[in-house]
């Protein structure tokens, strides 16, 4: 069947597009706006009129009012068109902030950091999200969900990578509405001792308990750890190691609270709620009461964006098995994506888990039948682990392309991981439910929890097993998002061609192939005649990166800290060979000389154009520029604060270019 025929998908389709629109070019609210009533005006006019759904007038004006509902959707979640928002005061003065922690993040070896909400600005009410940031302090606790602050700081603004094709957190972050932090001290900051309590409070404070009763138990380590990814959403306490078997056994969607969890927990709910059916309107108290229990158990995970996402996408699928019309999977799909898109948050779009999540759940009800066709087993385990590995390859098949788009990598063995424990995932997910509710009551046997840690434990082995067959998994994959276009096509043309095979079809096959081969040979044609020279920024080191054609040579003083800066670029560079050499003093680039001064300070008398400062060179640097004329200097992240700001005022006075790496991210040195 052809996806574009349901009409939920064809909107949501355009809803999308519109969303991408008004990302990208950030228009004026009044045009989205005006435009949205005009279109929806004549699409009543059309249909009053008329009397008619399948006109193709009111089919174009019905996409171009949902078109232009995306750009006014993203056009409303922009600060500059909330009233109210603080980024219409006077931000960037030192003010005080009344914040409330709306979610605890993960903290890393320095610091704390926390989501908070903002109410008010000095006395003045105003709305927005900032991001909390505190360095460890060992006199100091951390913060709950629910709690508020008073803060006494300057907002400032959140940094863009400083390396190229490095994980923009900013973006990310701006994705969620957050483009500022405060920056907390022990001095800039007290917490109110009454607090007022939120369901995002109560259910943080739920999971805290429900956390301190299981580690009151028998339960390891790991397996505590994993089991609050599973059941709770909490991922903080899960070790290093641990994620980086799960992800290269292409299982780490298990460790993500998300849609297969919650799929998992509804076809729970439907089994152990079936004697509802069978009292009058039986159905439909069923179909209540699973909505219900799903968003409570949202409500427990702390209403993270993959979990709501999650529970919407699934009350619609809960609805479409009341109905049981198979054929409307498609439309409620749909119409869930639509509505989260719509009323949730139109940012959601931009979001690995989000694109991935739906991804995978439309490759499921479109390819799993198609699966399931080709062959029937007569065995009922050959059958049974069939259906499973069916399920596995849809679904694998649904997100490879963004699989290797944003982690350049993909496990061979994916199915192997996800036969053997996606079966047991229902089974895991049941008992750690009923583990839980014991543990609140008090009354959970030592025998339960004994097979339980047992049970998490094999789990952890397994995937331990086959994250150890390194052979089969790929790594370094470049792949752009042009790449990742002409990859989705390939798939849907293809499957398109498996379903009903014809001349049109099979054609589009080949064309599609085609076009993916060339743009790999023209990007591989690009990177060959490439070639950059730039420093990189990294704290306590100096790092100068020289690209040509597929090599790259890395000149540094400490090659083992500049190792995730050189695989980045690798990466996305498409480079083949990669060499380490020891950090020269002087270079000569396009003809133009490089001085790279370190802390001897030592420095020729001739005329240089670039002038690198590192390692905090102790100089006078207004008789330095006397005697060597730079016309650029450049420093580092190897160099003191302190000296940054008197390098950069002399230069100001001196009106000569200044970069300062960690501020403004790596210098390209001119190609021309």
């Amino acid at each position: 069947m052809s996806l574009l025929k349901f009409i939920p998908i064809k909107l949501t389709i355009c809803l999308a597009l519109g969303i991408m629109t008004g990302s990208y070019f950030e228009i004026e609210i009044y045009i989205p706006l005006f435009t949205c009533i005009i279109f929806i005006s004549l699409l009543g006019i059309i249909f009053f009129k008329q009397k008619s759904r399948t006109s193709v007038y009111f089919g174009i004006v019905a996409l171009l009012s949902t078109l232009f509902l995306g750009i006014l959707s993203v056009s409303l979640w922009q600060p500059k068109n909330q009233k109210d928002h603080y980024t219409h005061q006077n931000f960037q003065t030192e003010g005080l902030w009344k914040v409330k922690v709306r979610e605890v993040l993960k903290s890393n070896s320095f610091s704390d950091r926390y989501i908070a909400n903002v109410f008010s600005m000095d006395k003045q009410k105003v709305s927005g999200r900032v991001l909390l940031h505190r360095y460890h302090d060992s006199n100091s606790s951390t913060f709950q969900v629910d709690d508020e602050l008073f803060v006494f700081e300057k907002l400032s603004e959140l940094n863009p990578p400083a390396n190229p094709h490095q994980f923009d957190y900013k973006g990310y972050l701006a994705n969620l509405g957050i483009y500022h932090q405060l920056q907390l001290n022990k001095a800039n900051h007290f917490k109110r001792a009454h607090s007022s309590q939120t369901t995002y409070g109560l259910a943080a404070a739920v999971r805290n308990k429900i956390i301190y009763k299981l580690e009151e138990t028998n339960f390891g380590k790991e397996e505590l750890s994993v089991i609050q990814a599973l059941l709770l959403g909490q991922r903080d306490a899960i070790s290093e190691q641990t994620y980086t078997n799960y992800k290269n056994a292409g299982a780490v969607h298990i460790l993500a609270l998300s849609g297969l969890h919650i799929g998992i927990l509804l076809l729970l709910l439907q089994f152990v709620l079936r004697p509802l059916a069978l009292l009058p309107k039986g159905k439909t108290i069923k179909l209540i009461v699973i909505v219900v229990l799903l968003w409570c158990f949202a409500l427990l995970a702390g209403f993270s964006a993959s979990i709501v996402r999650a529970v919407t996408m699934f009350s619609f699928v809960a609805y479409a098995l009341h109905l049981n019309r198979p054929s409307n999977t498609f439309n409620i799909l749909a119409l869930s994506m639509f509505t989260i898109l719509l009323v949730i948050n139109p940012m959601l779009l931009f979001q690995v888990g989000f694109q991935m999540s739906y991804a995978a759940v439309f490759a499921i009800v479109w390819v799993y039948p198609m699966l399931q066709r080709l062959w029937f087993p007569k065995n009922p385990i050959v059958k049974k682990v069939w259906q499973l590995l069916s399920v596995s390859i849809a679904a694998q098949l649904g997100v490879l392309p963004i699989s290797i788009f944003y982690f350049h990598q993909f496990p061979a063995l994916f199915f192997i991981s996800n036969v053997l424990i996606v079966p047991a995932l229902g089974l895991i997910l049941g008992m750690g439910i009923l583990t839980i509710v014991l543990a609140l009551l008090n009354t959970l046997p030592l025998w339960l929890v004994t097979l339980y840690n047992r049970l998490i434990g094999l789990m952890n082995s397994v995937i331990e097993w086959v994250a150890q067959q390194e052979a089969f998994v790929l790594k370094d994959l470049s792949f752009d998002s042009f790449q990742l276009l002409l990859s989705y096509g390939i798939i849907i043309c293809l499957l398109s061609a498996v379903k009903r095979a014809n001349f049109k079809r099979l054609a589009a096959v080949f064309v599609s192939i085609i076009a993916f081969q060339l743009y790999t040979f023209y990007t591989s044609y690009q990177a060959s005649k490439k070639e950059a020279l730039l420093l990189a920024h990294r704290s306590k080191n100096s790092i100068l990166l020289h690209q040509s054609e597929y090599q790259l040579q890395i000149f540094t003083s400490d090659s083992a800290s500049s190792i995730a800066i050189v695989k980045d670029y690798q990466v996305a560079e498409r480079i083949e060979k990669v060499n380490f050499k020891k950090l020269k003093n002087s270079y000569l680039w396009r003809g133009k000389k490089i001085l790279v001064l370190d802390s001897l300070g030592i420095y020729p008398s001739e005329n240089i154009d670039y002038l690198i400062l590192r390692q905090s060179p102790k100089i006078n640097l207004e008789r330095l520029i006397d005697s060597i004329q730079p016309k650029s200097i450049i420093a580092d992240g190897s160099n003191y604060r302190s000296y940054l700001v008197r390098w950069k005022n002399t230069c100001t006075k001196r009106k000569l270019p200044f970069h300062y790496t960690g501020e403004k991210g790596a210098y390209y040195f001119e190609s021309n």
